[in-house]
C-alpha cells in the first residue's frame, strides 16, 4: 500500500516504528486542525513524535502514468462537489 501511495502521489512515504502509527498520525492531524486558528504548524504539533524513516520512494515512470489520472480525478471531484446531480 505504501508503494502505491508513493507512486500515485509521486512522493516518498515515511513511517514511524510504533504501534497503531496510522491512528497516531490521524491524531496529530486532528490536533493540528484544532489549533489551526492559532497558527501552530504541523511541524510544531509533531515535534515530539518518533523519528520517521523512509519506507518507499516513487517508482521511476509512475508519475507519467498517474498524473493524468489524478487530474481526471480532481475534475470529477469538482463536478460532484459543485453539481452533485450531474452525471460524470
Amino acid at each position: 500500500i505504501s508503494q502505491v501511495l508513493s507512486d500515485v502521489f509521486n512522493t516518498p512515504v515515511y513511517t514511524i516504528d510504533t504501534a497503531n502509527s496510522a491512528c497516531l498520525g490521524s491524531a496529530y492531524r486532528a490536533i493540528h486542525g484544532l489549533v489551526a486558528e492559532t497558527n501552530v504548524s504541523l511541524a510544531d504539533v509533531v515535534k515530539l513524535a518518533p523519528e520517521p524513516r523512509l519506507a518507499v520512494t516513487p517508482t521511476a515512470g509512475a508519475e507519467e502514468l498517474y498524473r493524468p489520472l489524478l487530474k481526471r480525478y480532481a475534475e470529477l471531484e469538482q463536478k460532484v462537489i459543485y453539481n452533485p446531480t450531474s452525471s460524470c
